[in-house]
């Protein structure tokens, strides 16, 4: 089939998601022209999953940057349009409409971001800043791409972004054990940022991971974007997410400043 017969791509990086994928394909399925997973080397049954619902399956190594491999599949796409996920992500009906009406209408713009809604803990986040969630997923192929140099960013658009109004919905972490497992790998990530930026351990550097940084955050999150509204679990959320500078600089500090 020749690129310009697709008109939607889905690009996904994978790496052992089981738990998350089907959902994720099932509610991309029926529009997609084609389906690109690149996988990381999974152990379980992620490239299964792929396959069975007619993915392209793409076997790599596992970055630390995972974003690496977003643009691998990225690159593999010849639809006209990519939806970019993650495989712990599902389109609704609603969003997936937008997208298909969107697209058709010949849109100047060359990415869309999308509002995600985010749960957490059994519970759908209101506020703290994951709702509305705003990320790039819908992009003109050929136009986008990922600079892959931190966990944190977003796609890079060449040209105008857009923004649709129907929620993507991000199944985050179910438990404190799942939050714990995936924190320790943004924290590792976050420790190799530091060590490529050559950050100097002080007194003033301490300090600033250790109380400015967590408590800023924590501000921002839990009274400045409302996270109170959403009770114990926004607490929990905003707590969580300003731990992460301290448990960053400590394993900086531990790994790299021996």
């Amino acid at each position: 089939m020749a690129k310009k017969d697709i008109m939607l791509s889905v690009a996904l990086a994978t790496y052992n998601e089981e738990r998350n994928l089907a959902r994720c394909l099932a509610s991309v399925q029926d529009t997609a022209g084609e389906i690109i997973v690149v996988d990381g080397g999974s152990g379980d049954k992620t490239c299964d999953i792929a396959a069975s619902f007619g993915a392209t399956v793409v076997h790599t190594g596992n970055p630390p940057i995972f974003h690496i491999n977003k643009q691998k599949a990225l690159d593999r796409c010849r639809g006209r349009w990519i939806l970019q996920l993650d495989a712990d992500e599902e389109v609704s009906g609603e969003l997936m409409n937008e997208i298909e009406a969107t697209i058709k209408a010949h849109p100047e713009q060359n990415g869309f971001f999308l509002p995600r809604k985010n749960y957490f803990l059994g519970h759908w986040l209101r506020k703290g800043g994951q709702y509305p969630d705003y990320v790039i997923r819908l992009v003109r192929n050929g136009k986008a791409h990922f600079p892959a140099k931190s966990v944190h960013e977003q796609i890079a658009v060449d040209g105008d972004v857009g923004h649709l109004t129907h929620a993507l919905h991000h199944y985050t972490y179910d438990s404190i054990g799942e939050y714990r497992k995936k924190a320790r790998t943004y924290v590792a990530l976050e420790a190799s940022e530091l060590h490529a930026r050559h950050l100097v351990p002080s007194v003033t550097t301490a300090l600033s991971y250790y109380l400015v940084k967590p408590s800023a955050t924590f501000f921002l999150l839990f009274f400045r974007h409302k996270g109170f509204v959403d009770g114990w679990y926004g607490f929990l959320f905003a707590l969580f997410s300003a731990m992460h500078f301290p448990l960053a600089y400590r394993l900086y500090v531990k790994k790299f400043r021996r």
